[in-house]
């Protein structure tokens, strides 16, 4: 995936707002480093598919701008995780089984969040947009590939891998801990429709909604280190 393009990015908006501040000369900014890391909850919100919620892994980086003389500093990361979602399906076109299709989903997300400090250097609200680009729908298990969907009547597992790359999510949570040691909780949904790419595929949709529409959603439990 294009990380090296996203990585700039994040240099390239840190440097910026630094610079901007810093031409005012009013505030005593204090630049940093943080590392995250934690477990996430993750699925994709559709009514043409059943869906179930599964576990993930995340981890990344910030580079922290604080404004003592704000009630909000702000920052610029990145982050990479790897989650699952699992999609109702069945084994043939015509069986009475069911079982669920397991993929794996690879994203890397550049956010820009602003930190409001509800008790300064203990307590947050963390908000702010994300520009995410993942991968497509990866079998967990191989065997799985010519299963069917459920809803539809020819659709296979590998006619829904090939979802959209590039989406765009907003992301709200909280931090509390020490200075430097902080836990969080953060809350991402995908504004943008990250199955709409399906829908230029030319794929057979008997018997279901011709009109795809998902959103993901991705609960977040980790911790922050800051430099």
């Amino acid at each position: 995936m294009n990380y090296n393009r996203l990585l700039l990015l994040v240099v390239f908006m840190l440097c910026f707002v630094t610079n901007n501040f810093a031409q005012k000369g009013n505030y005593p900014i204090t630049n940093g480093i943080s590392v995250t890391g934690g477990v996430t909850k993750f699925n994709i919100l559709t009514d043409n598919f059943t869906t179930r919620e599964t576990n993930g892994f995340i981890g990344g980086f910030l580079a922290t701008v604080e404004i003592p003389v704000r009630w909000y500093d702000v920052s610029f990361g990145m982050q990479l995780s790897q989650n699952s979602v699992e999609v109702l399906g069945r084994p043939a076109l015509v069986s009475t089984q069911e079982a669920f299709i397991d993929y794996k989903l690879l994203a890397v997300q550049v956010a820009m969040l602003m930190h409001v400090k509800v008790v300064p250097n203990y307590f947050t609200i963390d908000l702010g947009p994300m520009i995410q680009y993942n991968s497509k729908l990866e079998f967990n298990d191989k065997n799985q590939e010519g299963y069917y969907v459920n809803k539809y009547v020819n659709l296979t597992a590998e006619d829904i891998t090939n979802i959209s790359q590039f989406n765009f999510n907003g992301t709200i949570g909280a931090s509390v801990g020490i200075k430097h040691i902080k836990l969080k909780a953060q809350y991402i949904y995908g504004f943008t429709n990250i199955l709409k790419k399906l829908e230029k595929q030319e794929l057979d949709l008997t018997g279901g909604n011709g009109r795809f529409k998902g959103n993901q959603s991705m609960l977040v439990l980790g911790a922050t280190v800051s430099f």
